[in-house]
């Protein structure tokens, strides 16, 4: 916990898990792209910030994930042997092709733009209910009352998680999200990690066995028969990707749409603006995903040896691509520490690129754009507690609040 990145000639060194960083770490991240855009850390990968090198990287068959051959470099092969660990081995956000290729299929028909699409109707029903559960209320806090809400049921159903059980998914704790940093965790952080996976890993096998004897039109089941044909899905990749699919299908869409309710209730003027024209919703949620990114940085290791810019990673070494830093590179995005709605030509690289560009982009997307356009609608007074002094929770990768509290 107490290790650093050393930024050469922009600072002595910072913390990204310091108070400080995790306030407002774009400071931070225009000085590393000024000073030292391809940055060599003491922890022993590069950590890009420029938005024409995080992009390149992203989409350049040469880096890949070798997730194995990273962690053990970094941490030793006992790491390995750690639950939580041996599970995202098989992750398919950690695989390189053929396996991800394999995995990704598996899935991706659950995620195309027309079946997403379809899910709108949905989508707004499960956003009014929420609302309706605080109107009377006159104040609630936007992450778990509402912000939480949306995705963990959306994701429940995809998944085909019996509706009554699914009220344990919304009252129970969220996972602390330092599994992702690249700031090694603790043996107490790796303990309680494992702990949170055994759990998820019964009870996913459970609902596994549930599924067998009851199909449903779900991706559970859908898993389940890959994984009964026995040639396109070990068990261990079921439960695994089961677990990913969970995660990731909430987790970034919680911190969407509390980072962007959050720059919005703080910037006046633009709230105004997308009061009086809700057509700019779409619009804005692209600039919400580029102010303030769900996911801060996402990591590759160079396959064989490459030159970014001018700057050569020897094969086997990591970059991490900082996806905060290139969405605010001002070489990209004029004024970027503007939040403006209506900034034309928005690309942000939130969801990434290249082969593991986000399985559920178009998804998150529409419901972040229902959930602001709807509370927006429903709740006009809607004013934040304490807009100076939001409380982030404690992690670098996924940015996103412990809760929002706001009152109408």
């Amino acid at each position: 916990m107490d290790q650093t990145f050393a930024t050469a000639q922009v600072e002595p060194s910072f913390n990204p898990l310091s108070p400080e960083f995790i306030r407002n770490p774009y400071p931070h991240y225009h000085r590393l792209r000024e000073s030292d855009p391809m940055h060599r850390s003491p922890l022993g990968f590069f950590v890009a910030s420029r938005h024409e090198d995080v992009s390149s990287i992203l989409r350049d068959k040469r880096f890949g994930k070798d997730f194995v051959g990273r962690m053990t470099r970094r941490h030793g092969e006992a790491i390995l042997q750690e639950p939580v660990y041996r599970s995202m081995r098989h992750w398919m956000l950690q695989q390189d092709p053929p396996d991800h290729t394999r995995l990704r299929g598996l899935v991706v028909k659950a995620f195309t733009a027309r079946r997403v699409e379809d899910m709108r109707p949905r989508i707004q029903a499960i956003v009014d209910q929420a609302i309706d559960r605080v109107a009377l209320q006159g104040h609630m806090d936007l992450i778990a009352d509402f912000a939480y809400r949306l995705p963990v049921t959306v994701i429940c159903e995809m998944l085909g998680i019996p509706r009554q059980e699914q009220e344990m998914f919304h009252a129970g704790a969220r996972g602390s999200g330092r599994l992702l940093d690249p700031v090694p965790l603790s043996r107490a952080e790796i303990d309680e990690a494992n702990a949170d996976h055994l759990a998820s890993a019964e009870y996913f096998r459970a609902l596994f066995e549930l599924r067998r004897r009851q199909p449903g039109n779900d991706l559970t089941t859908q898993l389940v028969r890959a994984e009964e044909e026995g040639n396109r899905l070990s068990n261990e990749e079921l439960t695994a990707n089961i677990i990913l699919l969970f995660g990731a299908g909430h987790e970034t869409t919680v911190n969407l749409i509390g980072n962007g309710l959050l720059a919005l209730l703080r910037h006046p003027e633009e709230l105004r603006r997308l009061r009086e024209e809700p057509s700019l919703t779409t619009n804005a949620i692209e600039e919400f995903l580029r102010y303030d990114s769900s996911v801060q940085l996402t990591g590759r290791v160079a396959l064989e040896d490459v030159a970014v810019g001018e700057t050569p990673v020897p094969k086997g070494e990591g970059v991490l691509c900082l996806l905060g830093a290139a969405n605010r590179d001002p070489s990209v995005y004029p004024d970027p520490d503007r939040l403006d709605i209506t900034r034309p030509n928005i690309r942000p690289l939130s969801f990434g690129g290249g082969i593991h560009f986000c399985l559920g982009a178009q998804l998150a997307r529409i419901e972040a754009e229902v959930a602001i356009a709807t509370l927006l609608r429903r709740l006009p007074g809607l004013t934040l507690d304490d807009p100076d002094h939001p409380d982030w929770r404690p992690t670098f990768v996924l940015r996103g609040l412990n809760r929002l509290p706001a009152s109408w």
